[in-house]
């Protein structure tokens, strides 16, 4: 079922220069286009996309109704969408082939059920099929395919299993292709390994026992970088074989905070920088009084610096990827976030819970790379991971509003914005209701740009799409 309200618009405010945050991660060669790839946009998990959003027009919102969340709606070189949702009854992770035009459902694939986080993280190749780990233990690539009728269908073209290197009890969290066309996966247990589906080779090693990978990993030409709830690391292989580079603890704190799903950074971690795009690695840490925005060198694992985050919220945690682009990173805040369930092992949170703070900040390297400067720290409470686009020079994202405007708490009638946000100020330019209630909550999900200029993003039942007519 598909609902449309059709809404009013304001006139975009200045943004930054798309030219001024310099160049975003290279483009892997075995993942589809920049900006629709993965879930944070490319495999550099740079949160970035070179597609303009929304334009001038009123703006629209549909939702497609799917009974499923749908953390996961990637586009191939074909315009084709793609989502990986997780249905509300039965939690068997399902595949959708969405039509480009109006979001509808043309073909779905259920999956073998495994872990919360399985249904989570996937990432579009070269030839439009969808990269999954399903329970099984299995690499899976998922192509969709249309008859002489012109009827879709998807179909697993090619699968492996990991069960040599994984123990029964665990699964794949996150996967991303390298430049040598290999898979690069880890497990919530802290197994990290490579899988070359073309010759059936899987390689892997053991992280220290007690850490967990509770977010997705990210590729660049330099390595693999994974974020445990302990520590970040850099991996290169040789031969295929995962070896570490360096490894970088942070400030865990003493606790899972709420609005965090595990007991440490809630970082996808994430490549950027001014010259090649990677020079530098960013993650968010879970220190108790004050999350810190860690930057580190991409070579070697030095520190760049160490920032405060999220203060005018007064918010200290993020589940988010940050954003990275040039010289400037972007963190949004999910402190308090009334997640309906958390993995297994995530333990309780302390506190028990909090209202949810939001938060919004940017902090710059400095550009002898002495250091990072906070340019600016608010409080508008994102529900959704922000996208930055280099092309509109806009942030995207949805912020949940209070129901009772001017207070903190969150309930099942709160009212969701889609919003555009000045890079440069940190102020919203542009914004318009898309739905009230839970079943648009957007549950700190990414969205993606689709070469159309849509907006899509995933919701505890579905997927928005949001178009300028």
């Amino acid at each position: 079922m598909l609902t449309a309200l059709v809404l009013g618009c304001a006139v975009p405010a200045s943004a930054a220069s798309p030219a001024s945050f310099g160049p975003t991660p290279p483009h892997n060669p075995y993942a589809g286009p920049d900006g629709t790839a993965t879930m944070h946009g490319d495999t550099g998990s740079s949160d970035t996309t070179p597609l303009a959003g929304p334009g001038a027009g009123t703006l629209t919102a549909a939702r497609t109704a799917l009974a499923s969340a749908c953390p996961t709606v990637l586009v191939g070189a074909d315009g084709y969408p793609v989502a990986l949702c997780t249905p509300i009854f039965g939690q068997v992770p399902t595949v959708h082939l969405l039509d480009p035009d109006d979001g509808s459902s043309l073909a779905s694939l259920k999956l073998t059920k495994g872990s919360l986080l399985g249904g989570v993280y996937a990432y579009i190749d070269h030839q439009d099929r969808l990269v999954v780990a399903d329970g099984s233990r299995s690499l899976l690539r998922v192509g969709h395919h249309r008859d002489s009728g012109g009827d879709w269908s998807l179909r697993i073209d090619r699968s492996l299993s990991l069960a040599s290197v994984i123990p029964e009890d665990d699964a794949v969290t996150g996967l991303s292709p390298d430049w040598e066309g290999r898979v690069w996966f880890a497990t919530g247990g802290g197994v990290v390994g490579t899988a070359d589906d073309a010759t059936g080779t899987v390689k892997a090693l053991s992280l220290p026992a007690g850490e967990r990978v509770a977010n997705s990993i990210s590729t660049a030409p330099e390595g693999t970088a994974v974020t445990t709830t302990h520590a970040t690391y850099l991996l290169t292989s040789e031969g295929g074989s995962p070896e570490i580079l360096w490894r970088k603890e942070y400030d865990r704190g003493s606790a899972r905070k709420p609005g965090l799903l595990s007991w440490g950074s809630g970082s996808t971690p994430t490549f950027f920088g001014p010259a090649e795009g990677t020079e530098y690695v960013a993650v968010v840490d879970n220190a108790d009084a004050t999350a810190n925005l860690k930057v580190y060198r991409t070579a070697d694992g030095s520190d760049v610096c160490s920032v405060p985050v999220l203060r005018a919220a007064n918010g200290p945690g993020s589940e988010n990827s940050p954003v990275g682009a040039g010289r400037s990173v972007f963190v949004a805040g999910t402190y308090g976030y009334p997640y309906p369930a958390v993995p297994d092992g995530a333990g309780t949170s302390v506190p028990a819970s909090a209202d949810f703070a939001g938060g919004l900040t940017r902090v710059d390297v400095r550009a002898d790379g002495s250091g990072c400067s906070l340019v600016w720290d608010n409080t508008l409470r994102s529900a959704a991971v922000p996208k930055l686009s280099t092309a509109d020079g806009l942030l995207h994202t949805v912020v949940r509003d209070p129901l009772i405007p001017g207070t903190k708490g969150t309930s099942l009638l709160d009212p969701y914005r889609y919003v555009q946000i000045d890079p440069g100020s940190g102020q919203i330019t542009r914004s318009t209701r898309v739905g009230m209630g839970s079943l648009y909550d957007t549950l700190q999900m990414a969205g993606t740009i689709a070469p159309d200029g849509s907006y899509l993003q995933g919701t505890v039942t579905g997927v928005l799409r949001i178009a300028a007519r």
